[in-house]
């Protein structure tokens, strides 16, 4: 099925008003769509490196708002919709640790987040469930967002031309190599349920209960 979604968003790469099927995988990537917007990105990013930027800002931007849109269904929605969608994602029993490392850290999980394949919407929902300050989330989440998107924009727009020999060559490894960090940010976020440090006391967490005032 992530095979087809991929397949299926590449497809989108070659559309007229790609730039809009950009800014939307990424907005609904930040709370319930399985694929990142990264293949989308970089395919739109080679096929026009001059902007290469734009295309970055413009899925920075939509996914810090699609983690509002996260934000809001965790503070809001949590019982009736954001349970059942994490659950369906298969990250139910990572949004416990989640909400610990949250409320224990802070932003640094979310700039830490930012440098990992561990999915976003598990913290844009959780996020919104513990209250996290709402200035604290958006800020750090477009750190993170703007390190991971931005960055491809700026290396396709200084190296596309003479990188793209290269990647259309080798485009089947480096799908499979995307899948496998796909499949493998999943795994990362189960393990950080299951093992634990010394002193960790959020990697045993198991149980969590609601925030019990509003985010400022």
């Amino acid at each position: 099925m992530l095979n087809r979604l991929y397949q299926w968003m590449l497809s989108k790469a070659a559309h007229p008003r790609a730039d809009l099927w950009l800014a939307g995988i990424s907005f609904v990537e930040s709370s319930f769509f399985p694929i990142p917007p990264h293949p989308l990105l970089a395919l739109m990013c080679l096929a026009n490196p001059r902007r290469a930027l734009w295309f970055g800002l413009v899925c920075t931007i939509a996914s810090v708002v699609g983690g509002l849109f996260g934000y809001a269904i965790g503070y809001f929605l949590y019982q009736s919709v954001g349970a059942a969608m994490l659950s369906a994602m298969g990250l139910a029993d990572k949004f416990p640790v989640a909400a610990c490392y949250l409320r224990e850290y802070g932003a640094e999980i979310i700039l830490i987040k930012g440098a990992t394949p561990i999915p976003f919407k598990l913290i844009t929902i959780t996020a919104g469930f513990v209250a996290m300050p709402l200035f604290t989330f958006i800020w750090a989440s477009a750190v993170s967002r703007g390190f991971q998107f931005l960055l491809v924009g700026a290396l396709f727009w200084k190296f596309g031309a003479q990188i793209r020999p290269y990647i259309e060559k080798y485009l089947g490894w480096l799908t499979a190599a995307f899948l496998v960090l796909l499949v493998g940010g999943f795994l990362i976020a189960g393990m950080a349920s299951h093992k634990s440090a010394p002193g960790d006391k959020c990697a045993t967490t198991r149980v969590v209960q609601p925030a019990s005032s509003p985010a400022a």
